[in-house]
């Protein structure tokens, strides 16, 4: 069934609930039921074309019911005749507040016909009441195009969020969501630059910029005088830290740590500095400190599939696979496209004689090694860095 046919349905109110005045004269009476009998059995047939006709005629008869105004409101409004629909919506709702379809197809409505400040405040206040995810998305949309068309992307941003967390592989809502924040970005640094041109905050922006677009050199050099000007800058340790020790330059890989034991000076919580720590520690072969960094970074944050994985890695070198496999299936709940995750954890099943369990596995790394591969190729392709690297990808099979 459409959407259109869908809302039809839902809007349709029985012909039962007419409300017919007691001074209604007995002909005028028989001629409003013959034109509601008739604008039923055409709205069930999904008759609009002849069903508008008997509901306007209705409401010479009766400009009171709602049921017709709301109807009405809605064919016209699918028909594409907002300037009609809107004054029959508006009847309906003046009458009946609590009728939040009708509301949102109202803001639709002045949507369509420019009218800014009615559009985003039925929609604003239809939308949170709406429970029809299609429907809603659909309003939602609409919304966020208000929003940004008066530059309130941050209010978009957070709708398009709000709308991501219930269809969260919605592509067009993606490419939204993606557009939105991009904007807030260069928004960001735009005004920073005319605010404070010479300040920590912008150079470390600058070298993020930088370092996205593999700009390796100019991101470090940036990221120095960015700690240079303010030492305590929030998370500039551990952004240079993560661009040195992904770099192919084996002199800045070994930069890296005291960057990351900076940002844990001046932050204890810092668990992502935790989580690299460890993974220098485990690179060196020191399976201890690893173990300890692992350790307190899930401590810390318990959801974070990346620590699982490590973690799970140095037990395995400690014998200790009972434990590693419980870590493992955890990262994969957490992040079910962690395919090293997957790897891994298909590598136990088979020690352990589960053949049915591992191929399962392999199958899932083959599927979403793939994935990123193309991802990557994406990346490539618009020389884009993405700033990620794994570690594992050496030792896993091609």
């Amino acid at each position: 069934m459409s959407v259109k046919a869908i809302l039809l349905a839902l809007l349709l109110l029985p012909a039962a609930s007419i409300v017919l005045s007691a001074q209604t004269a007995p002909n005028k009476q028989i001629e409003i039921e013959q034109h509601q009998r008739l604008a039923t059995q055409y709205l069930r047939e999904q008759r609009p074309d002849l069903a508008i006709p008997e509901l306007q005629a209705l409401i010479v008869l009766d400009p009171e019911n709602i049921d017709a105004q709301a109807n009405l409101g809605v064919l016209l409004f699918f028909r594409g005749d907002y300037a009609g629909a809107v004054p029959h919506l508006r009847v309906a709702l003046k009458a009946q507040p609590d009728l939040w379809k009708i509301q949102a197809l109202l803001g639709l409505a002045e949507g369509r016909l420019g009218d800014v400040d009615s559009n985003r405040k039925d929609l604003e206040t239809a939308f949170p009441h709406l429970t029809e995810d299609k429907f809603k998305a659909e309003v939602g949309r609409a919304l966020i195009d208000n929003y940004t068309a008066t530059g309130d992307l941050e209010k978009a941003a957070t709708l398009a969020s709000a709308l991501l967390a219930s269809q969260p592989t919605d592509t067009s809502l993606l490419y939204i969501s993606y557009r939105l924040y991009s904007d807030l970005a260069d928004k960001a640094m735009l005004t920073l630059s005319l605010a404070a041109p010479n300040s920590a905050q912008m150079h470390q922006i600058m070298a993020r910029e930088l370092a996205r677009h593999g700009d390796e050199a100019p991101a470090i050099a940036n990221y120095r005088e960015a700690i240079k000007i303010d030492p305590k800058l929030t998370g500039v340790h551990f952004e240079l830290g993560n661009l040195l020790y992904n770099s192919t330059d084996e002199k800045l890989q070994a930069e890296a740590e005291p960057e990351f034991r900076a940002a844990l000076a001046a932050n204890p919580n810092d668990e992502k500095s935790l989580l690299m720590l460890g993974m220098i520690a485990a690179k060196r072969g020191d399976s201890k400190a690893a173990y300890d960094d692992y350790t307190r970074a899930l401590q810390l944050q318990p959801d974070d599939g990346d620590a699982s994985l490590e973690l799970a890695k140095v037990l395995v070198t400690m014998n200790q696979t009972e434990k590693a496999q419980q870590l493992l299936e955890r990262a994969i709940q957490i992040d079910p496209s962690n395919s090293v995750a997957h790897y891994r954890l298909a590598t136990l099943y088979r020690r352990q004689g589960k053949t049915e369990q591992a191929d399962k596995e392999i199958a899932e790394y083959k599927k979403y090694k793939e994935m990123k591969d193309k991802l990557q190729k994406v990346f490539h392709d618009m020389r884009v860095e993405s700033g990620q690297k794994n570690s594992d990808d050496a030792d896993l099979p091609k």
